[in-house]
């Protein structure tokens, strides 16, 4: 039996990564021609690449479902097109058990998965959208459209970006009077925290008096502040690039508020459901295989695999925001594609038997 489980595994992980690694080839292709369009200046095609690889982490997770669902369709198929699936359950061994042998590289991809959610997305993709920005001269513009704002003391301060060291980036302090007058201005390229402070370095200041409005330019300066930088490593990024962890302690430190967490809790429970997603998706390729896709062509399963990813991902898709809209929790909309998949995988699993 082990090395039956280990020949039924090997046959599924091959597919599974040679189906990973063909969506991500063609996504990649895709993303650069698209990325070309914002060459300009100092993003050249060799940052444009540069910044893809920087993505990659993402883009693996992103495509884990789909590959795991298709893989599993193709290696399971190949078996049932050359009978050895038909010789083994001859042969006395039952579905279940041949599932749970699919399973076992399944829950590998599953790790990997669940270490990049925690690990290197939240670090990888706050650091390519930097970089690019950088490069598009995006930072030094000063623009409020993105970025994030906090109120410290006296002052509100709004920055354009950080670094998943703790570099700062286009930080912009307005400090209000007494009277609610603005009396200051300072933007900042970049901040450092270096020996327990902040230090701000290219600083362009007006200060506003009553006759006329003062321009000061300064290297460096050093900032007095309590904020630290694991909070611009929290708040910075997307949603969709923050660990499980810290989207919980976020969701939790908004619901404290009395703010709107309800997009963060969204993402919390699409990144802790996500073994679930991908074990849904892989019993459905095991059920069909085993059901109504026994006997038919390579090209048919993968066209059903991909179909039943779209209709997943469109399902998740409209859930999603729609618990955001109507106000139900987020958690059922995230977990309603994971169970109408288990029950469609277990009830044609059933009438296989």
């Amino acid at each position: 039996m082990v090395k039956l489980d280990f020949y039924i595994g090997r046959t599924v992980a091959a597919a599974v990564l040679a189906v990973l690694l063909v969506i991500l080839g063609l996504d990649m292709i895709f993303a650069y021609m698209d990325e070309l369009q914002d060459v300009d200046g100092n993003y050249q095609p060799a940052d444009v690449v540069q910044y893809l690889l920087w993505t990659i982490p993402d883009r693996v997770y992103e495509y884990l479902g789909f590959a795991a669902l298709v893989g599993c369709m193709i290696g399971l198929g190949t078996l049932a097109g050359t009978s050895e699936l038909t010789v083994m359950r001859a042969a006395g061994v039952s579905i279940g058990r041949l599932a749970w042998a699919v399973m076992k590289p399944v829950l590998l991809l599953i790790l990997l998965g669940l270490v990049l959610a925690e690990f290197v997305i939240p670090h990888t993709s706050q650091a390519a959208e930097t970089r690019k920005a950088i490069a598009l001269g995006e930072l030094q513009r000063g623009g409020l459209e993105q970025g994030l704002w906090l109120r410290e003391g006296g002052e509100f301060v709004h920055f354009n970006a950080a670094m998943p060291s703790g570099d700062l980036f286009g930080i912009t302090r307005y400090r209000f009077g007494s009277e609610r007058d603005l009396e200051r201005v300072v933007f900042s390229e970049r901040g450092l925290f270096t020996d327990d402070e902040w230090a701000l370095v290219n600083n362009r200041s007006t200060r506003f008096t009553e006759e006329q409005a003062i321009a000061e330019r300064s290297e460096r300066s050093s900032w007095e502040t309590d904020i630290s930088p694991e909070l611009f490593s929290l708040v910075v990024p997307l949603p969709s690039d923050l660990s499980p962890r810290n989207l919980w302690s976020y969701g939790r430190f908004l619901d404290s508020k009395g703010e709107d967490a309800s997009r963060y809790w969204l993402e919390f429970w699409k990144k802790l459901l996500q073994p679930l997603t991908i074990a849904s998706l892989v019993l459905v390729a095991i059920s069909f295989i085993f059901g109504p896709l026994r006997e038919v062509t390579t090209g048919l399963r993968v066209f059903t695999g991909v179909m039943v990813g779209v209709v997943f991902q469109t399902l998740q898709d409209m859930l999603g925001p729609s618990s955001l809209v109507f106000g139900f929790p987020p958690f059922v909309a995230v977990l309603v594609p994971i169970l109408l998949c288990f029950g469609l995988g277990w009830m044609l699993l059933r009438r296989a038997r």
